[in-house]
């Protein structure tokens, strides 16, 4: 069943690429500096794991662990309360640097700007962010999901006070439903994915997740390290472009090896990397993977932009994948930290647990050059953000590899 991991590399080539200021480290200090103003802030921390390295066969392997993101389970909410942070402040007249999290919550700019409300399509993480962050503002928020969504995420998401409820429609379809009522009604649709005419708040977004890059790093330079490889998961690609970006940015071409890497079901970017045409590929459809965070069949074009010039590889695996990485940082070994993560966070670790540990993966482990001297660096993106069925994979073992 090897065949269900497919990889398409892409030459890293001279010349003029996609532009990266606007992810790069002096732009991320200041969304960080956004960000620490709230009272919930604390950096997540950045889990090194030497157990798991040495059982694997690497040099190293280091973890940033969303788990603790604003007590909300996820990373999602740096995104979107960048991005409504960044609207309000525009709305206002002023520079968002001047309206700390402290300010923007007051009496004094709620009366000036009157009451929004915020609409968004969600697979849980991204809603409940912009549900917490209208929440604290004193604003409304509209919360669309797609079908098939986990009834503790959507009950999440109510509890930050959101009108949110579970469609009948996939999740790029619930996106088109969301953007129609904001144009109806008169509201500010908060999206990760881009369009033509709809690029300013996807931007936003963007640049609101490297602050989870910008920390690693630092957490990093405090050790004296720097990975030789980066993983990261992809649904539309807004996250893995932000972070992509950042470290592109900052190492330019001394910067790692970066990988993509999608469900099975939901593999659009890697779809659009092996047409090589400059198009972009749609997946249409249910989209019937576990992880749900990912099952987006439509690419974000700017986090596309960045990933088509600056990431190598783009990898489309099988959901079992997820299953692995979930359990091996739920069982941790030798000293390593336990970290709960959810399907869409551990993507990536089992991926590089698999490589590392299946013979008849040697081939893609080759490839994208992982070895004893590689120091890896991964994002586990939420925890059990659907505690059934993170149960039901952990503890029962659903969804075994083909072994």
């Amino acid at each position: 069943m090897t065949e269900n991991f497919k990889c398409v590399s892409l030459q890293r080539k001279p010349g003029e690429k996609y532009p990266l200021d606007f992810l790069g480290e002096a732009s991320a200090e200041r969304v960080h500096s956004f960000h620490k103003s709230f009272d919930a802030y604390s950096p997540t921390p950045l889990r090194e794991l030497q157990g798991l390295a040495g059982q694997l066969g690497l040099k190293s392997f280091y973890l940033k662990d969303e788990s603790y993101r604003f007590g909300l389970n996820a990373f999602k909410v740096l995104g979107g309360s960048y991005a409504i942070g960044q609207y309000i402040a525009n709305r206002l007249g002023e520079d968002i640097f001047a309206l700390p999290y402290r300010r923007m919550i007051s009496d004094e700019v709620r009366a000036r700007l009157g009451e929004i409300t915020f609409v968004t399509a969600t697979d849980g993480n991204h809603g409940r962010g912009v549900a917490w962050t209208a929440n604290q503002l004193h604003q409304r928020s509209v919360v669309l999901m797609p079908k098939g969504s986990a009834p503790e995420r959507l009950h999440n998401i109510q509890a930050e006070g959101a009108d949110a409820s579970i469609t009948d429609l996939n999740y790029d379809e619930a996106v088109r439903l969301a953007n129609q009522m904001a144009e109806e009604n008169g509201w500010v649709m908060v999206q990760d994915t881009a369009w033509e005419g709809y690029t300013d708040i996807p931007t936003w977004i963007m640049q609101g997740y490297t602050t989870m890059a910008y920390e690693a790093h630092q957490q990093l330079e405090l050790i004296g390290e720097k990975p030789t490889h980066i993983f990261l998961q992809a649904g539309v690609g807004s996250l893995a472009g932000a972070v992509c970006g950042f470290f592109s940015s900052l190492y330019g071409e001394e910067r790692p090896i970066i990988t993509i890497v999608e469900p099975n079901q939901a593999d659009c970017l890697y779809r659009t990397a092996e047409a090589g045409d400059g198009k972009l590929r749609f997946v249409t459809g249910d989209m019937d993977t576990i992880m749900a965070g990912l099952a987006c069949g439509e690419p974000c074009t700017i986090g596309w932009n960045v990933l088509r010039d600056w990431a190598d590889n783009f990898v489309s695996c099988p959901d079992y994948v997820a299953a692995k990485g979930m359990r091996t940082l739920g069982n941790p070994a030798g000293e390593d930290s336990r970290v709960v993560s959810g399907e869409s966070g551990a993507v990536t670790t089992g991926l590089v647990a698999a490589l590392m540990g299946d013979p008849e993966l040697r081939w893609l482990k080759e490839k994208l050059k992982l070895d004893e001297s590689s120091r890896v660096l991964c994002f586990s993106t939420e925890g059990d953000t659907d505690k059934e069925n993170y149960r039901q994979i952990v503890w029962d073992g659903k969804y075994p590899s083909f072994h």
